[in-house]
């Protein structure tokens, strides 16, 4: 997979359009899944750990195309002109947040939308690169989902506070921490030091990793992650043996139709 993202990004030439994303889309997962470069055609829900297992809304499985087409438009027609850097920035937030909870794609959306990213804001002038969705992928993919989510019966609003700051880091080279207990909606992690990705001894880079892609697709096969990090099926096997032995991941169902569960720390 990071020889695709390195792939993409290295390629001078951009259109800001839905075709483009959707074609992002199918670059990096052609032979990975079997709609790559497809629009989903049903509705769906994902349980989000920065949540406390609720989910986000996105689009509807029948309007998915409209709401693509509009969010572009919308961002074409925008001008930048007078505004302060914490105005653009502020606003980028807001495009990106929007496009991303479409969610047009059955899997790989948030990837999609951090290559699809780079590529527009190298359009906009600023110099952007992956290293810093490669360090901070799961923080990015919960500021997005915060971003989107209202519970006003338990004043939870949607903010981007947290993905300001990932932009800020990306594009003013700031030193903002980035943390995701931070973002917990229960805010029980606030305090603590239960965050799973900033955790170095806990996990290696390559748990990190499957994390990741078990965040956005509990049910992938060992065969799906051995492809998606360029590494053997045994590889991934012990990978998952260890984090099984470090209470990180339980496996439920069968081999062929089971999923993962990440267990979050107390």
């Amino acid at each position: 997979m990071s020889a695709r993202i390195a792939k993409i990004l290295s390629e001078k030439a951009f259109t800001f359009s839905p075709a483009q994303y959707l074609s992002i889309h199918r670059e990096l997962f052609l032979g990975i899944y079997s709609h790559a470069g497809k629009i989903r055609d049903y509705n769906i829900t994902k349980k989000e750990w920065v949540l406390d297992g609720d989910t986000v809304s996105y689009g509807g499985a029948t309007e998915l195309r409209e709401t693509l087409d509009y969010d572009f438009s919308q961002e074409r027609d925008f001008r930048y002109n007078g505004l302060t850097m914490d105005e653009v920035i502020h606003h980028l937030a807001v495009f990106i947040s929007r496009l991303w909870q479409i969610h047009v794609f059955e899997e790989g959306n948030t990837r999609t939308t951090a290559v699809f990213l780079i590529k527009y804001l190298r359009t906009l002038g600023f110099d952007a690169e992956n290293d810093l969705f490669a360090e901070h992928s799961w923080y990015f993919r919960n500021a997005l989902v915060r971003a989107n989510y209202n519970n006003i019966k338990n004043g939870i609003y949607e903010t981007t506070e947290f993905l300001e700051m990932f932009l800020r880091n990306l594009l003013l080279k700031e030193k903002h921490e980035l943390h995701n207990r931070e973002m917990h909606v229960s805010g029980k992690f606030f305090l603590g030091h239960d965050d799973l990705i900033n955790d170095p001894i806990k996990l290696d880079g390559r748990e990190l990793k499957i994390i990741e892609l078990l965040r956005e697709a509990p049910d992938l096969t060992r065969k799906e992650l051995a492809v998606q990090l360029e590494c053997s099926d045994s590889t991934i096997k012990r990978c998952l043996k260890s984090m099984v032995e470090k209470g990180v991941l339980k496996r439920i169902g069968s081999n062929k139709k089971g999923e993962w569960i990440i267990l979050e720390k107390k």
